[in-house]
């Protein structure tokens, strides 16, 4: 998450609500004024791949003066607990964390915020009354857009935000497109990158099953560049007898959802543009890496589907600002008490 500081508090309020005590009094408001009003209970049902989306979700539950319940996977999540921990007494005690959903949370809460797969989404989405504000966060997709890099300057970064969190996150890129004069040779850097970056930061540990389709994917891949006999090949790296890492060059355009746990494909730039290949995938995109991270090229891709565009290396990295799954974060939970004074 990097540091959080009081100031970068005030400056999202700021963005959000216009000042820094729309919560503390009523403040002017085009021809009449106006105050904030936050929920008094927030129900938070956490993912257990992204403990830092949950631990967001919290700060802006405490920000606005909220009570916060907090359901954890069975599996539990120590570094929701761990930052309950760091918090000043009045501040910790708006927070209740339990691994199993309390029978009156779902109907005593005023907002649900959940994070997860489609399915708990759509779960808990007919679930919640009409009178309760519901805020979901279901599965996204991200991916990098290498336009220009001849001397491989962004090879360490992607590197970095395709390994990081076991590249569970919705943050995390799937793939990276690349400039196609350079598309292979990127590949083989990234896959260089790959290893030293395990060398520092070691993968997370993984399941039989997750090993085991990384094992089938590796060969499927193999067996299909051994067939290709014309044009530009399929291609392969892979970390020595572990399932650490993988990168695949694939010179097929359209986007290809990995399989995670630091497996991720590089394929040429399309010809016929970015929008038309991750056409399929439109509604399920969250973040964009680009390279160069200039206006221009993030023009290039307003349409592909992607609410957040960023360099490469700051991916897993959104200011406090950022419009999650293209929403403010703050306004969703907020009544507005309006008054007009004599005049």
């Amino acid at each position: 998450m990097g540091t959080v500081t009081a100031d970068d508090l005030m400056a999202l309020i700021r963005a959000e609500l216009g000042h820094e005590e729309a919560f503390d009094r009523f403040l002017p408001y085009g021809a009449h004024h106006a105050r904030a009003l936050g929920p008094c209970m927030i129900l938070h049902i956490v993912s257990g791949n992204t403990p830092h989306a949950g631990i967001q979700s919290l700060i802006r539950g405490l920000l606005i003066g909220a009570f916060n319940w907090v359901k954890i996977p069975s599996s539990g999540l120590p570094e929701v607990a761990a930052f309950q921990e760091h918090l000043p007494y009045e501040l910790a005690r708006r927070i209740i964390i339990a691994e199993e959903l309390r029978g009156d949370w779902l109907d005593q809460a005023d907002a649900v915020i959940v994070f997860g797969r489609d399915e708990t989404v759509e779960h808990f989405r007919k679930r919640v009354r009409a009178d309760q504000r519901f805020i979901p966060h279901a599965h996204r997709l991200s991916f990098g857009v290498v336009f220009d890099d001849p001397e491989f300057c962004s090879v360490a970064d992607a590197a970095k935000s395709a390994s990081l969190y076991n590249q569970q996150g919705c943050l995390s890129p799937h793939l990276f497109y690349v400039e196609p004069k350079i598309a292979r040779q990127y590949a083989e850097r990234l896959a260089s990158a790959m290893a030293e970056f395990e060398k520092v930061n070691p993968r997370g540990p993984v399941s039989l099953a997750e090993q085991t389709e990384i094992s089938a994917l590796r060969k499927d891949f193999a067996f299909r560049a051994s067939m290709c006999a014309e044009g530009e090949k399929p291609a392969l790296w892979e970390s020595p007898d572990s399932t650490s890492w993988t990168v695949l060059f694939d010179p097929e355009p359209q986007f290809m959802p990995s399989c995670l746990n630091r497996v991720v494909y590089v394929k040429p730039i399309p010809a016929d543009g970015l929008p038309v290949a991750v056409r399929r995938v439109y509604k399920h995109l969250s973040t964009v890496g680009i390279f160069p991270a200039t206006a221009e090229n993030a023009e290039k891709l307003a349409l592909t589907g992607a609410s957040r565009i960023c360099p490469i290396g700051e991916m897993q990295f959104p200011p406090l600002t950022w419009h999650h799954d293209a929403q403010p974060v703050l306004l969703p939970l907020v009544n507005w008490v309006d008054f007009e004074a004599d005049r």
